[in-house]
């Protein structure tokens, strides 16, 4: 007969005594835990309790993410609901007493990367539980047995399953958020939350998708497409301008579908959130598929051409040959995906059109790679993402007759060599531009800001320029950066209508505090 330790509970509820400490409790008390009660029929010899001594709510947390930006937003919601219910975030893998692994089953490298970090924290005989798309996709793998699981549209919850992971308890909370009879978007928006930079705010505006794509591994996890109501995205943004953030992303599996499940539209939801925005502050919109974004080109152009709007925008075409993106079921032919990026050309000036490539799908020849290779050399994408087919188990293309490897490493090689053929920035040395500062360079050799077309443009490092508006003259271009120097006498510009929280600071926590007091 199993132990409570290897159990495997569906769901929790019943194991959450009334007699837990609640978050509000562990916040205020933190430093000062004393063991609950037990009933009479339930008390135990001082060396059981010796055994069972591990307090949930004081252990230390170290987490790890991989994948898009929705995928980091969530786990910013993880880790501020942990932080806020007492648990300590460290950045210290081997100094934390539990792992949460935050997966992303885009391509193969990235799930390696997540089973290999498995099999580490049990080597280091540290707890873990489990996250992303991955566990919520494929939750029977080898691998994941007897390990706890929080599925992406669970988050709200990640608490209670840390607590039994804590205990030695497996538990797997895998379900949909449902109400009013339909699908949610996912956990509540208004939940604590550590933002991984504090001067940016990451919104998923819904979840999941309309597509089918054939070679998509996130459907799988992430579902149909649920969208969140306006006015709770709208409220987000509101709260973290008055947090100091000075950066807005909108992500999601595909942002130009949003609202078509809740009787609205994406431009809808743009004009709302622009009049959040004050001045000095950015919004930048995230990845959008081509069909959902071609009746709406008229006015994402005018969104775009917004002075508080990054003129951005993530387009992925991944073929340019009808017969590959019909094979991918992508929904669109590739005359779609050029009116789209000639439209917003011609009524965006400037405007920075991204998009990714997928070398090698099943049954593309050389004459369909030829004319991803012409796409490329037509438009001269300034952002490129470029991935060599990787057939993700349960999908369509896993069974579809492949691509010889060495020729999809070909393809990707010779793509990767156009793109870095030709720079995209030259022509920007000497102009004067208007840069937002938000985050160090990796080498932490300068700031990190970006133009009004998100352009990376390197500033020197000094303390003021941090969340601000600045105004630098162009002085060198490399092809993923230009290089700015600050205008003499020019000052600069704070959006911020509030000071930015400490790096680790949990946001929304006062609200949630208050909202705990009301229950």
């Amino acid at each position: 007969m199993p132990s409570a330790c290897d159990s495997l509970i569906d769901d929790i509820e019943d194991m959450v005594s009334s007699s837990d400490p609640t978050p509000l409790e562990r916040q205020s008390a933190r430093k000062n835990i004393i063991p609950r009660s037990r009933k009479k029929n339930e008390l135990l010899s001082h060396e059981e309790l010796q055994a069972d001594s591990l307090i949930p709510g004081t252990q230390k947390i170290w987490m790890k993410t991989w994948g898009c930006s929705h995928n980091n937003s969530d786990g910013e919601y993880m880790a501020g609901q942990l932080a806020a219910s007492g648990y300590m975030m460290t950045d210290d893998p081997s100094d934390a007493d539990l792992w949460v692994l935050n997966s992303c089953t885009v391509k193969n490298p990235a799930e390696d990367h997540f089973r290999n970090s498995i099999k580490k924290a049990q080597d280091q005989q540290k707890k873990v539980v489990l996250a992303g798309c991955v566990p919520q996709a494929q939750p029977r793998m080898d691998y994941l047995k007897g390990l706890s699981i929080i599925g992406v549209q669970q988050i709200d919850r990640v608490v209670e399953v840390v607590d039994e992971a804590v205990k030695g308890h497996s538990v797997r909370l895998l379900g949909q958020k449902k109400g009013g009879g339909r699908r949610l978007g996912g956990a509540r928006l208004d939940l604590p939350k550590i933002r991984k930079n504090p001067l940016i705010e990451i919104i998923s505006i819904n979840t999941g998708c309309l597509n089918a794509c054939t070679y998509c591994k996130t459907k799988h996890a992430r579902g149909d497409l649920a969208s969140y109501p306006i006015e709770e995205l709208v409220e987000r943004a509101s709260q973290s301008f008055r947090e100091g953030v000075c950066e807005i992303w909108l992500t999601s599996e595909d942002t130009g579908a949003y609202g078509r499940d809740i009787g609205t539209d994406l431009p809808t939801l743009l004009w709302r959130l622009v009049e959040e925005i004050p001045e000095g502050a950015m919004l930048r919109l995230g990845m959008t598929n081509p069909p959902y974004i071609l009746e709406h080109l008229e006015e994402m152009a005018k969104i775009l051409n917004h002075p508080r709007v990054y003129a951005f925008l993530h387009v992925p075409v991944q073929s340019a040959s009808d017969s590959v993106l019909m094979d991918m079921k992508r929904e669109y032919c590739i005359d779609d995906f050029k009116k789209v990026v000639d439209f917003l050309k011609e009524r965006v000036p400037g405007v920075t059109i991204a998009t990714d490539l997928i070398c090698g799908f099943p049954g593309e020849t050389e004459k369909d790679f030829q004319e991803t290779v012409d796409l490329v050399t037509l438009y001269r994408f300034p952002s490129l993402f470029i991935n060599q087919f990787y057939p993700r188990p349960g999908t369509p293309a896993a069974r579809m007759e492949q691509v010889a490897a060495h020729v999809k490493k070909q393809r990707t090689k010779e793509l990767s060599q156009l793109f870095h053929s030709y720079n995209p920035y030259d022509h920007k040395v000497g102009e004067r531009q208007h840069v937002l500062v938000t985050e160090e360079s990796f080498d932490a050799q300068y700031y990190v800001s970006h133009n009004k077309f998100y352009e990376q443009v390197l500033v020197p490092k000094r303390a003021e320029f941090k969340g601000k508006m600045i105004e630098v003259d162009i002085y060198e271009a490399g092809k993923h950066f230009l290089k700015g120097r600050p205008v003499e006498d020019s000052k600069p510009f704070t959006a911020s209508i509030a000071k930015p929280l400490q790096k680790g600071e949990v946001s929304g926590l006062m609200q949630f505090v208050e909202k705990l007091q009301c229950i």
